[in-house]
């Protein structure tokens, strides 16, 4: 059975960028959307609501429903590994298991953020001038973050079979939705911070919507059904490569949540100017992060078919074609990123704090480009945990180690941004010590329980 874009036949370059490429778009117009937010709060309401929006909860954001995310994609690893082993029934029982699994994990995080959100704005000691439209603001968005994971976890499945045109459409049409609710809400109806919000979480139900509808009219032995068997063992399998996920991407989010208190300490202008910065060069992140899911699907099938001389050579090709990209991208930033900051706001102070923190992030950009290539090519054979282990060490706990010797004892916004560049530094060197030694690389043992290796068919 074929799907639009068999990944384990045929030029590997072809078809990593033809992948890659839908991915790339649908998370670029996700940042776009996210510009247009600053754009609307900076412009149509205040810094300060800018800051409430960008600062703490956008760190909360982050650091939870980025665990969650992470967890639920183990279970996009596992279909892609049962598609290429052509296993098509199990693909459509994992997609129900994964999707009952969101819906429970959306439902209790949700409710239990909204009650405890003044504890943790508290916490995180948001500035008093943005803590009521922050706490707002934060209680919207997890209402609706059962949506979030939904839509998430269905794009992670048709990606995993191949399919990455249709998660791209729902993207284009949630942005575009977004778009017009942000215009609508905040300046036609001056609903301020809480229509960034309504208008968030809306778009995110549409497209939640129409993802899950497609699961359920695929066409073949495998589709989503809501009330399809259990399969615990294909549940264990997902957790197993989700929850390190899930606890790297935590250890971001609380590398980032300490940084944050951190900025918090230097005023409202450095806390807009972070939360700004972040939406400028978001775009590289999106682009990196989009070939990692590229690559971790390509991955994932090949190894589900046996052919780790294609994931092997997926590896090093990788390396160049993301160096290329983030050269590109990073001369690009450098180049429009200052002219943009006027775009997003008038405040003259937002815009050279900005663009400083801009200047000590995006000329070492490069550094990160094997730390992707690898824990994507690892991540999608089912190595998570140690990787995990690393990348979380590497560079939540230099961050934080830092945090606590370098920034505490000169508490300046080089000292706190300097930080990442060398934990990236720090990590690239054990990630590649780990990969050379990995079971990729030298075809000693398998990662996956036997219960996978249908290879050499």
């Amino acid at each position: 059975m074929q799907t639009r874009n068999e990944l384990t036949e045929g030029p590997i370059v072809k078809k990593l960028v033809g992948f890659f490429l839908p991915i790339a778009a649908g998370t670029l117009f996700q940042q776009l959307y996210n510009a247009v937010d600053a754009f609307v709060v900076g412009k149509f309401v205040g810094t300060e609501a800018l800051a409430a929006v960008g600062g703490s909860p956008a760190i909360l954001i982050n650091l939870i429903i980025g665990f969650f995310v992470a967890l639920t994609g183990g279970a996009a690893v596992v279909i892609a590994q049962l598609y290429g082993a052509q296993e098509y029934e199990r693909v459509s029982t994992a997609m129900g298991v994964s999707y009952r699994l969101c819906i429970l994990l959306g439902l209790g995080v949700g409710a239990l953020v909204c009650l405890f959100s003044p504890q943790l704005l508290t916490l995180l000691k948001t500035p008093a001038d943005t803590f009521d439209q922050a706490l707002l603001y934060q209680r919207i968005f997890f209402m609706g973050s059962m949506f979030l994971l939904l839509f998430n976890m269905g794009s992670g499945i048709l990606r995993s079979i191949g399919d990455a045109r249709f998660p791209f459409l729902c993207l284009f049409i949630g942005c575009g939705l977004n778009i017009a609710l942000d215009v609508l809400f905040v300046i036609a109806f001056s609903w301020k911070v809480a229509g960034v919000a309504v208008a968030t979480v809306l778009s995110q139900a549409v497209a939640a919507l129409l993802m899950t509808v497609k699961l359920m009219r695929l066409q073949g032995p495998f589709r989503l059904r809501l009330r399809g068997k259990r399969d615990a063992g294909l549940l264990k399998r997902m957790l197993r490569i989700g929850i390190p996920s899930g606890v790297q991407s935590s250890m971001y989010g609380l590398s980032n949540m300490l940084l944050q208190v951190g900025v918090n300490t230097l005023g409202t202008v450095v806390v807009a100017s972070w939360a700004m910065s972040g939406k400028v060069d978001g775009a590289f992140w999106a682009i990196t992060s989009a070939f990692g899911t590229a690559l971790t699907t390509f991955v994932g099938q090949n190894y589900g078919a046996g052919k780790l001389d294609r994931i092997r050579a997926a590896a090093k090709k990788s390396l160049v074609l993301m160096g290329g990209m983030t050269l590109s991208v990073s001369g690009i930033l450098l180049l429009l990123a200052r002219p943009l900051l006027h775009l997003l706001t008038n405040d003259g102070a937002v815009i050279d704090t900005t663009w400083y923190i801009i200047l000590l992030f995006v000329p070492f950009y490069l550094i990160w480009v094997p730390i992707e290539v690898f824990s994507g090519v690892l991540r999608g054979v089912g190595d998570v945990l140690r990787p995990s282990l690393i990348l979380a060490g590497g560079i939540c706990g230099f961050r934080i180690l830092w945090l606590f010797t370098a920034f505490r004892f000169s508490p300046t916004l080089l000292i706190l941004c300097v930080c990442y560049p060398l934990s990236w530094v720090v990590t690239d060197i054990a990630i590649y010590l780990y990969f050379r030694h990995s079971p990729v690389m030298t075809d000693a043992v398998r990662v996956i329980d036997s219960e996978y290796d249908h290879r050499n068919r």
